[in-house]
């Protein structure tokens, strides 16, 4: 048993995988159809079912922008979420350091009397 690369491509109806190993092709509707396929179009031409097939998906350029697009949205609002909670811990000390009771300072962000405890330290 071997290891096969293949490259999958969407076509008008479905998905095109080509093995270049066995330089062959064959066909998807589905993605959850990818492993039978490839498999079963191997052992057709080489007499053995592959150990393991290792798919490059190959997207069009819009979906490939979108996605980077959506990447770089997630790490900015993963920063932008980090930022807040920075933020939420100062107010939270300035308050208790301010003398401000813990749950005071608990209910004026809304959170419970142990989350401003922790915010606070």
């Amino acid at each position: 048993m071997a290891t096969y690369e293949a490259t999958v491509t969407r076509g008008e109806r479905c998905w095109v995988v080509y093995v270049p190993t066995i330089d062959r092709y064959t066909q998807a509707r589905h993605l959850r159809e990818l492993d039978a396929m490839t498999a079963d179009l191997i052992e057709v031409m080489t007499g053995a079912r592959p150990e393991e097939v290792r798919y490059d998906i190959q997207l069009p350029d819009d979906v490939v922008r979108h996605l980077e697009s959506a990447e770089r949205l997630r790490a900015t609002a993963a920063e932008a979420q980090s930022d807040a909670a920075a933020e939420v811990r100062a107010a939270a000390r300035t308050l208790h350091s301010a003398g401000v009771p813990l749950r005071d300072v608990g209910r004026v962000l809304g959170v419970s009397y142990q989350r401003a405890h922790q915010l606070a330290q």
